[in-house]
């Protein structure tokens, strides 16, 4: 018997098969009727079995289509799962891929450099940057307008996501340059606790703990001098003199404008920056390619 049998010798045998009538078939098909019955005895020729019985009462299974007629819907329902996903992926291919931020990733030509080894790969795919409010700590992900995002960790829900470590830099102080502790080239800790401390706003939850470290205050609660969203009210507030707040080193050069500096800390665990993305999508063709377009750059 041979195997040579093709998905639509199949289609015509199920439509023939659930409608017992060759010409109601053939309209449901929208193919002529001797072409049907041709492509029949065709496949009953291959098989090297008789399927239908037709005579004077109509048509009907033979034993041999009996048996053929539920494997004959399994591989047409496989084949049309199989097309649907390829269709899938196509169209993934010509989508667009949201980037969500909350600060520039700056860090030595980082965001072109990933953009150019994701772009010559993909050049259907059109990639959108997305700035994001400090309120969401995901830069989008959460709440689904950002596919992938460049976060800092930890996440709030981190169960949720799954992420690529980018760089792990120190956390610097940003003072006024006219702060008493801005004389010294390097600062602990632990003579910090006082003072008043610029915060993220309370929905960014973990991560405004990890800006605030708490972890290094041995219970002590911090003092909040004033809470920030963005880039440029974290340099107008040190300004101010509402506070002090630690950065990262490489967002450092965004608030050291005229009378901010920063100083070096001992005492407390470095920043980790990260491209992230939610782990329902970990196997979207276009995620994946971009975490790994990331990965290279930074290797």
């Amino acid at each position: 018997m041979t195997k040579d049998v093709h998905a639509r010798d199949l289609r015509y045998f199920v439509a023939v098969a659930e409608e017992l009538h060759f010409t109601r078939a053939a309209e449901k098909l929208y193919v002529s009727q001797p072409a049907l019955s041709k492509q029949i005895r065709s496949l009953e020729r291959q098989l090297g079995a008789e399927l239908f019985r037709r005579d004077q009462h109509g048509v009907a299974l033979t034993p041999a289509g009996e048996a053929l007629l539920p494997h004959a819907r399994t591989v047409l329902t496989a084949w049309d799962a199989g097309a649907a996903a390829v269709e899938a992926a196509k169209a993934a291919q010509r989508s667009t891929l949201v980037v969500g931020m909350s600060t520039s990733p700056g860090r030595g030509g980082l965001l072109p450099a990933v953009r150019s080894r994701f772009t010559a790969a993909h050049p259907e795919v059109t990639v959108r940057l997305r700035q994001m409010s400090w309120d969401d700590p995901t830069a989008g992900l959460a709440d689904g307008t950002a596919d992938v995002a460049f976060v800092w960790l930890p996440l709030p829900d981190e169960e949720r996501y799954a992420w690529t470590v980018i760089t792990e830099e120190p956390r610097l102080l940003a003072l006024p340059d006219a702060h008493p502790l801005a004389a010294r080239p390097e600062i602990d800790f632990a003579d910090l606790l006082d003072e008043p401390f610029l915060a993220l706003p309370e929905s960014a939850g973990r991560l405004r703990d990890h800006w605030l470290a708490l972890d290094a205050r041995a219970g002590r609660p911090p003092r909040i001098g004033a809470e920030i969203s963005g880039t440029e009210e974290t340099y107008e507030a040190l300004v101010a003199g509402l506070g002090v707040c630690l950065v990262a080193e490489g967002n450092a050069p965004l608030i050291t404008l005229g009378g901010v500096t920063t100083r070096r800390v001992r005492g407390i665990e470095p920043s980790r920056y990260a491209l992230a993305w939610r782990r329902e999508d970990g196997d979207r063709p276009l995620v994946r390619a971009y975490a790994e377009a990331c990965r290279e750059t930074v290797r």
